[in-house]
């Protein structure tokens, strides 16, 4: 028997390096994300049911059984109407096409994947974001389209730590994401190490808590409703710079961005002077590549702007990812109003242009399998 999942990463723009325990991961207060379009920045999963024993291709699942064990017990708990829930067991084969442990949510499109064709296998209608939640915080997030919210909670259990949807995909359909890929190398420090230490040390942290994300994360809620784009794109930013100030307040410091990223952060700024306007927004999570927020207008301008002051370092068939660029607008008058330096020459690695995802798809096609009939990649 086979069952296959395609999933998306989702995108922070409220974040708060989470967890209220440990080991339930939950976060401190809630949390706005959104999805990512799935033809654009996916996983795929493909699972394999056998009677023998459980397996994943992922390094550290190959090597550690009990971590494999324990992502698949939440999800058996709940499966209904289901046969040999205990004796058969599922190889687990995923891939993604966009970079793993650089801070762009790779490991919640991974657990997503995992609980949705799970769910699918066993027949489970229910809420399931509880259980992502458990495989990576980020997860419950990301098996869920549109703009999403994740609850903390009050039971202390964590089971009503739970995403739900703010509003679909089709509500904003002007919306469009621009990931900038600076480095697609694994990080030197975790997520859930960095989130661990800043909690534990940062003196920053409560007050974040207590004093700022509460009110911030309702006037971004009520922006996405209201579609207001330069309240959406100032929170996101200032909430984007506190979430690294808060790292750095960790001790040791927990440092993600890098040069790269902070000349971003700079021509970004100087963009929106330029143009009188709040048309771009950014948003770091743990990593240093940038995931730009702008509407579909501003598109073609802004790409020129990034073309001119970040040149290609490789054609751009390989440097432009994700959806078709129909046009880019190259204005010297703009470039010579925005006050930021021209970077050497392939100083980004690539770009993923794409837009918000309407959530997971399960893939019928056989060719679309990472499995053989066998069970084999």
């Amino acid at each position: 028997d086979f069952n296959l999942g395609c999933f998306y990463a989702t995108l922070t723009v409220a974040s708060f390096l989470r967890s209220f325990y440990i080991s339930l991961v939950s976060p401190w207060h809630k949390e706005q994300a959104r999805a990512l379009n799935t033809h654009r920045a996916r996983r795929v999963q493909s699972q394999y049911v056998q009677p023998s024993e459980d397996r994943a291709n992922h390094p550290h699942c190959r090597h550690n059984r009990h971590h494999t064990e324990n992502r698949l017990a939440p999800i058996r708990k709940r499966a209904r109407n289901s046969n040999h829930v205990d004796q058969w067991k599922v190889h687990i084969c995923s891939e993604n096409n966009f970079p793993t442990a650089a801070g762009l949510a790779s490991s919640a499109a991974g657990y997503a994947c995992l609980v949705a064709a799970l769910a699918k296998l066993h027949q489970i209608e229910d809420n399931i974001t509880s259980i992502a939640r458990v495989g990576s915080g980020s997860a419950c997030r990301s098996v869920m389209g549109g703009f999403v919210k994740w609850y903390m909670g009050s039971d202390s259990n964590g089971t009503d730590s739970i995403a739900k949807q703010i509003v679909p995909a089709s509500h904003w359909p002007e919306m469009r994401i621009l990931i900038l890929v600076v480095n697609d190398t694994k990080k030197k420090v975790s997520s859930s190490i960095g989130m661990r230490r800043t909690i534990e040390t940062s003196d920053l942290m409560q007050h974040r808590i207590k004093h700022v994300l509460p009110n911030r994360v309702e006037r971004m809620e009520q922006a996405i409703i209201e579609k207001d784009f330069k309240t959406f794109a100032e929170h996101t930013i200032k909430d984007s710079n506190q979430m690294h100030a808060v790292c750095l307040d960790a001790y040791p410091p927990v440092v993600y961005m890098n040069d790269v990223s902070h000349t971003i952060i700079n021509l970004v700024h100087a963009y929106n002077e330029a143009v009188n306007e709040v048309k771009v927004a950014y948003t770091f999570d743990a990593g240093p590549n940038a995931t730009l927020y702008l509407l579909e207008e501003s598109v073609p301008e802004f790409v020129g702007v990034l073309d001119h002051f970040f040149p290609p370092g490789i054609n751009l068939e390989q440097y432009r990812k994700g959806l078709i660029l129909k046009e880019v607008i190259n204005s010297q008058e703009l470039f010579n109003k925005i006050n930021t330096t021209k970077q050497a020459l392939g100083s980004l690695k690539y770009i993923i242009y794409t837009k918000v995802g309407n959530g997971p798809k399960y893939l019928q096609d056989p060719k679309d399998h990472l499995l053989n009939k066998e069970g084999l990649p």
